[in-house]
């Protein structure tokens, strides 16, 4: 990839984006994927995975809080917390924003994309990686799920790549299925689902995987500029009635209780009640 050349992404064969590239940082072959990141003149550095875009300094934060502040103040009560994937950390710097969150465990596959943003992405993590309350493991996220104990987390976070290569295991029946057992009474995951406007399946078969085993199945979007096609959607599961329809005071409430507030770009208590009010075109694809 020279300097001033055009990197093209590759996730859809006849729709795309691309960057100019300034500079090329890294690029590794892993065990599991291609990982290039380069500095943009537009969006900062930037990380794709087999081609296609994973994260940018410049909008990371839009998903980063909404997968995550979203779950943890719709819970409200949450100490255990459990990330699969979000190698570059970003997901795991907002969680250990929550005052009341205990322990933070993350199990990323590949521990060359954790190597590399540590080097070359430090600010999307921070100081996270050394975080007394963090765990953070290089492994399989389904063979964890496979092995925690029950009901041993309050939330779940699913920072996946799409439903192809390394991320196709976590979206399996059995990988649901284990994590309604280690959810608590009230626990509740959440994964993304890709852009419905050009994934619509992936949205809709995840839900109907989820519900099989967690009986209060939704979604609710947000709108991150490189994720392109329009919303973003986050599938959201939880064995509670009502979690996704908390009144926005009481999320207000919650989000000065955690010490998150004053701290987003994006996410707002008004944002995140009215992230759940999905567009026709998004909900026709989730369960009756």
């Amino acid at each position: 990839m020279a300097t001033d050349s055009w990197v093209n992404e590759t996730l859809y064969p006849a729709w795309g984006q691309r960057f100019m590239v300034k500079r090329e940082l890294a690029r590794v072959q892993s065990d599991f994927q291609d990982i290039v990141i380069f500095e943009s003149y537009s969006h900062g550095r930037v990380m794709l995975l087999d081609g296609v875009t994973q994260i940018t300094e410049g909008d990371e934060f839009a998903y980063q809080e909404m997968i995550t502040h979203v779950p943890l103040l719709a819970h409200g009560e949450a100490k255990n917390v459990l990330i699969i994937g979000a190698g570059d950390g970003g997901v795991l710097k907002r969680v250990l924003q929550h005052k009341g969150v205990e322990r933070a465990v993350m199990v990323e596959i590949d521990g060359e994309v954790i190597r590399l943003c540590k080097e070359f992405l430090p600010d999307i993590a921070g100081d996270a990686w050394t975080n007394p309350r963090a765990d953070v493991i290089v492994g399989d996220g389904i063979d964890y799920v496979r092995t925690a104990p029950d009901a041993s987390f309050d939330v779940i976070i699913v920072d996946s790549t799409d439903p192809i290569g390394v991320g196709e295991v976590l979206f399996t029946d059995e990988f649901y299925a284990n994590c309604a057992r280690i959810l608590t009474e009230r626990g509740l995951v959440v994964n993304q689902c890709g852009v419905p406007f050009m994934q619509a399946d992936e949205l809709a078969e995840t839900s109907v995987r989820r519900a099989k085993f967690i009986p209060n199945v939704g979604a609710y979007v947000a709108a991150v500029p490189t994720y392109v096609g329009g919303f973003m959607t986050l599938g959201f599961a939880a064995k509670q009635p009502g979690l996704a329809s908390v009144p926005v005071e009481t999320i207000r409430a919650r989000a000065d209780a955690a010490g998150v507030t004053g701290l987003t770009q994006y996410w707002t208590p008004e944002i995140h009640t009215g992230a759940f009010n999905l567009p026709p075109y998004i909900a026709k694809h989730l369960p009756k």
